[in-house]
This record gives structure tokens, sequence and C-alpha cells, in this order.
């Protein structure tokens, strides 16, 4: 390799992408070149810096390509082969080549950040959007079931539940129509009734007044069903008393 081509490997030598032999070859010109030494030690602290500002881990694909194409990315005309050709300083040259390569690595960190921040934000909507879907085909499924069985009841202030369930889907689905918002730090639950015992199957969001919802669980042994205001978060078991008790269709 040339002692040339060695003063264009600060860069990939500071992010540890040079092969061992590379390394090996780069770290020997360190000892008698201190611009490059300079160099690698500026653009390092410039890395760790930038590091410490990026609280996402890149996707290991992402940092390969950065790494890539930094080690096969050639830098302006070093300084030394300048000075050989011309006799000149040199000096705007390499100040503009490290300038340029410390933006670089600004530029791939501070986009690695942004680029894994877009792309967990559009799998998380995705995610949330496959699930609000598959919810949705599940609670139709219920809804449509040739054998589902309806159950209306009062709940309180004129609002009513709706309870419908299929026990070839094993699952049940419940429909409110103006239930008031329940008091602050408080959210509806929903729960089983297991000949007895409740059985959580879900909240039901406090923000709006009529909702569709698919219970969680199964419904197995269970004969009806119950409502009651729990905290926020919901409860092991009921805290308070039911705001209707609604027995399944036969």
């Amino acid at each position: 390799m040339m002692t040339a081509d060695l003063h264009i490997l600060t860069g990939a030598y500071a992010l540890h992408a040079l092969e061992p032999d590379e390394r090996a070859a780069f770290e020997q010109h360190l000892q008698a070149c201190p611009a490059c030494t300079q160099e690698v030690r500026e653009l390092v602290a410039t890395a760790g810096r930038l590091a410490l500002a990026v609280t996402v881990t890149a996707p290991p694909a992402l940092k390969q390509e950065v790494l890539r194409r930094i080690s096969t990315e050639r830098q302006d005309t070093p300084l030394i082969a300048r000075q050989h050709r011309d006799g000149g300083t040199g000096r705007g040259g390499r100040a503009l080549s490290r300038f340029a390569l410390a933006a670089c690595l600004a530029s791939a960190v501070g986009f690695g950040g942004i680029a894994v921040w877009q792309h967990r934000a559009a799998g998380d909507a995705r995610n949330s959007a496959a699930q609000a879907q598959q919810q949705a085909r599940a609670l139709t499924a219920v809804l449509a079931a040739p054998d589902a069985k309806v159950t209306t009841g009062k709940l309180k202030d004129g609002a009513s539940g709706t309870v419908v369930v299929s026990h070839t889907r094993n699952r049940a689905a419940f429909l409110t129509s103006g239930l008031p918002k329940p008091p602050s730090g408080k959210v509806y639950q929903l729960w089983f009734n297991d000949n007895g015992t409740m059985r959580s199957a879900g909240l039901l969001n406090p923000s709006t007044s009529s909702e569709s919802v698919l219970m969680d669980g199964s419904v197995n042994s269970a004969a009806g069903m119950g409502i009651t205001v729990e905290p926020a978060g919901g409860s092991k078991a009921p805290t308070t008393t039911p705001l209707a008790l609604m027995k399944f269709a036969a």
C-alpha cells in the first residue's frame, strides 16, 4: 500500500472499519505521521461525542452500509501528496478534508439516529395497524357468527350495553352506547362471570362513550359478564359494585 493511500484511511480507522492487515499497516504509519495521528484523535473524539447523542442502536444493516461507504470513499487529495507535488503547505486542503470527514461522520450518525427512529416509528405504526385490523376481523367474525347470541342491558345514566357471544368461536364482543366518562383516574373494566368468579376481560377506552370491543380471553364456561369502575390500568378482581351483570343468552 502506498504512503499516500495510508493518509486517506484516518476516517475508516477511527470507525474501526479497516481489515486487520490494513489496520496494522496504518498503525505503523501513525508512528511516523503526526498529522494523521492528530486527525485520528480528533475524529475519534468527534465520533464519541456524536455517539453520546444517539440513544437508539442502528440496525446492523445500516451500520455495515455506513462503514462500507466510509471505508471505500476517497477523501480530498492528501496533504503529503500536495506538498510533494507543488511544494505548498496544503493546510487548506488538509483542514477541509478533516472538516468534510467530520461532517460526514456527523451526518452518518445523525442520519442513523433519524433513520432508526423513522424505521421504528413506521414499524410501530405498521404493528398497531396490523393489530387493529386483526382485532377488527375477529370482532366482525364474532358479530357475524351463525351461532351469535345477543344480550342487552342498561348500564348507567341512560347508557346501554350489548354482549354478543359465539360459542363456536369461543369469543364474546361488547358494545356500549352513551356510556359517560369514568371519574378521573378510573376506567371501565369488563369481566367474564365464571359461576360467580369474575375473570378480567379487558378495559374500555375512557375517552369514548360508544365502543365495540372484542372481550379479552375465551368465553369457555362463563355464563355471563359484568362491568365495573376500576383504577386506571384495571384490577385483578372487581373492587366496586358492578354497573351491570348480564347473563349470556342460551
